[in-house]
């Protein structure tokens, strides 16, 4: 009631204009009085500090916006938005990531510890540094399906973060940590005015509809809800492989392992014997479609207990996505490991298909393609290779085995030679390397769906790629990998299991499972001869099959040592094998709770004195670790 004050608004700071290009938020970095830009086009800004203005005062987690939306306080408005005529305008940015959420623009960007998060109306919020005056990407995080249109991101002081958006024409406060919606009020869509205010007594949301002003209010009532048991996923999980041990000062060790579910997440854990509990560390939300394969390549031991390496995961929709993964031991946290994840490259089939040259001419690949398994190519960061790429196996829905490379100080993943010559689905692929003191060749073989395990020789292939590579600065067309060296006809139908043991003098192992029920090893023999440009020549010394090893599909099979074998198969039975002169003959069989298995991963450990140990990790309707 009565006349308005009038209010008199100067902006400090004019950011600079741009015909195509207009700013719909902004904030201040804490250090060094930086300024992170969102504009319309999805792309985020980062500028200098002005000079001639000197530093935004009470800066520090300021966020102002332009478009219709939440109010920002007004603290951070003053700070963001006054204008003195003495102030000139800002400089070039010192980076740009363009049209990193989409073309529907950037809602919100706030600071929150040495992070930066920005948020989209493509339904992901991005968690961003800035190094050395740059802008680089950790990951980006999908809240929930459904929801395309977030606005803002709100930090607890309970450690919670909330994630304000809107699903269809509902207005949504999603938790982070609980994974469930906290309010959902009707209020006919983001397009327009609202604001969301919460207390430990109380919340209101008060929104303008029809020309009404709307208030929702509620008052804080205690959580009836607790949490019994942690989920590791929301449906069976397909993959599983471990990372490794991290040591934590004053608490036993901690197995770390990467998971992989048809809940299109993937989800790095830590599993204590001990108390036999297993907690979720971080979760990869990246893929649009189902996590069916896992591949590490892991960095030299740290030597203090901690753990690096790069995750590889592959699964529907043709999608691969890779990781920098750094596990540390941390006493102070509830979980006592901190995993800290940064998003290194993705690669997508359908994506590559529409920036190739002429793609008119040529048959368009299926973009239901999906990756079955992958496979790290061992040894290839050597001097004989002028740059320190990484190559990555993948065997595929569409008949083909793929090699991609990465480079990962350039943050690249290219497809740089593929071979259609298994003609139907490629189930497993195995990557290893043969070594002599000649030099060293790297070899791959796959399994597919007719039973048959061919072998390559993927050496020159992988030569050829870099030399186009460095040429053609990280973009080139996909080169053959030719035809095998060797195929063997080991089983009658898919084979979905495949291991490979490095024996002496140029011997490997292979050992296979099939959805028969078979168990097939094959002893192989890799000659090289003399000469340069001289191939390698495979020869198969020895095979033996067991028709009715298991009851159903052999889904995991494991090489412990040449003369013992570990099977696993959906009949739920772990048979533990010996092999010799005669053949495979059953040690001892004992059943494991996880229903539908999918994959088995195996380690050695040390025991009492000389002695040695293995553990395994089976993974299907659940997770179990058996030693």
């Amino acid at each position: 009631p009565g006349r308005a004050p009038r209010v008199r608004l100067r902006a400090r700071y004019l950011l600079p204009p741009c015909k195509q290009r207009w700013h719909t938020c902004a904030t201040f970095l804490p250090h060094g009085g930086l300024l992170l830009c969102g504009d319309r086009r999805g792309s985020l800004l980062l500028f200098p500090p002005d000079s001639s203005a000197g530093q935004p005062p009470n800066s520090e987690g300021s966020n102002s916006s332009a478009s219709a939306g939440p109010d920002s306080e007004g603290s951070d408005c003053e700070s963001s938005c006054t204008l003195h005529k003495e102030d000139f305008p800002l400089q070039s940015p010192l980076s740009v990531l363009f049209g990193l959420h989409g073309k529907m623009g950037v809602t919100s960007v706030t600071c929150h510890k040495d992070c930066v998060y920005s948020t989209g109306r493509d339904g992901v919020y991005r968690q961003l540094r800035v190094r050395d005056q740059r802008l680089e990407v950790l990951r980006k995080h999908r809240p929930c399906k459904g929801l395309q249109w977030i606005e803002e991101l709100r930090f607890t002081p309970d450690g919670d973060l909330l994630v304000l958006g809107f699903h269809a024409d509902n207005f949504v406060v999603w938790s982070s940590r609980t994974g469930e919606n906290l309010h959902c009020v009707p209020c006919g869509g983001g397009h327009r005015s609202w604001s969301y205010c919460s207390s430990p007594s109380a919340e209101a949301f008060a929104f303008v509809k029809c020309g009404d002003v709307m208030l929702y209010h509620r008052q804080a009532a205690p959580r009836e809800q607790q949490v019994l048991l942690q989920s590791l996923h929301g449906r069976e999980i397909a993959c599983v492989r471990r990372l490794g041990v991290v040591q934590v000062p004053g608490r036993t060790a901690l197995n770390i392992f990467v998971t992989g579910s048809e809940d299109t997440t993937a989800c790095v854990l830590a599993l204590n014997e001990h108390s036999r509990a297993a907690v979720p560390l971080v979760r990869l939300s990246d893929h649009i479609s189902s996590v069916r394969a896992l591949a590490l390549a892991s960095d030299e031991d740290l030597g203090d207990g901690n753990l690096s390496a790069l995750l590889f995961s592959a699964g529907g929709r043709a999608q691969i996505e890779c990781y920098r993964l750094l596990c540390t031991g941390d006493p102070a946290s509830e979980s006592a490991v901190d995993c800290q994840v940064v998003h290194v490259a993705s690669h997508r089939l359908d994506e590559y298909w529409e920036r190739k040259k002429n793609r008119h001419k040529l048959v368009k690949m299926d973009p239901e393609t999906r990756y079955m398994a992958l496979s790290v190519v061992p040894g290839t960061s050597t001097e004989q290779l002028p740059m320190p790429w990484k190559f990555l196996a993948a065997a595929c829905s569409d008949g083909s085995v793929r090699l991609f490379g990465l480079l990962e100080a350039t943050q690249k993943l290219v497809l740089v030679a593929e071979s259609f010559h298994h003609q139907r689905c490629v189930l497993k692929v195995e990557a290893f390397l043969h070594t002599w003191a000649g030099g060293e060749r790297h070899l791959l073989c796959s399994a597919a769906t007719d039973g048959s395990v061919a072998f390559w020789d993927i050496t020159d292939p992988i030569v050829d790629a870099v030399d186009a590579l460095n040429c053609a600065e990280g973009e080139m067309q996909p080169l053959a990998l030719g035809a095998p060296l060797l195929t063997v006809m080991a089983h009658s139908c898919g084979v979905n299991s495949l291991h490979i043991h490095e024996m002496p003098e140029g011997r490997y192992l292979v050992a296979s499972g099939s959805d028969d029920g078979s168990i097939h090893t094959c002893l192989l023999e890799v000659a090289v001869g003399e000469g340069e440009g001289a191939g390698p020549c495979l020869r198969v010394l020895e095979r033996v099959a067991v028709p009715c090893a298991h009851a159903a599909h052999v889904t995991g099979l494991w090489v412990l040592r040449p003369d013992l074998l570990l099977s696993a198969s959906v009949d739920q039975r772990l048979t533990l094998w010996r092999r010799g002169p005669r053949g495979l003959h059953e040690l001892s069989t004992t059943f494991f709770h996880v229903p539908d298995l999918a994959e088995l991963d195996c380690w050695e450990v040390a025991g009492a004195g000389t002695e040695l140990q293995f553990c395994c990790v089976l993974c299907g309707q659940g997770l179990e670790m058996l030693r």
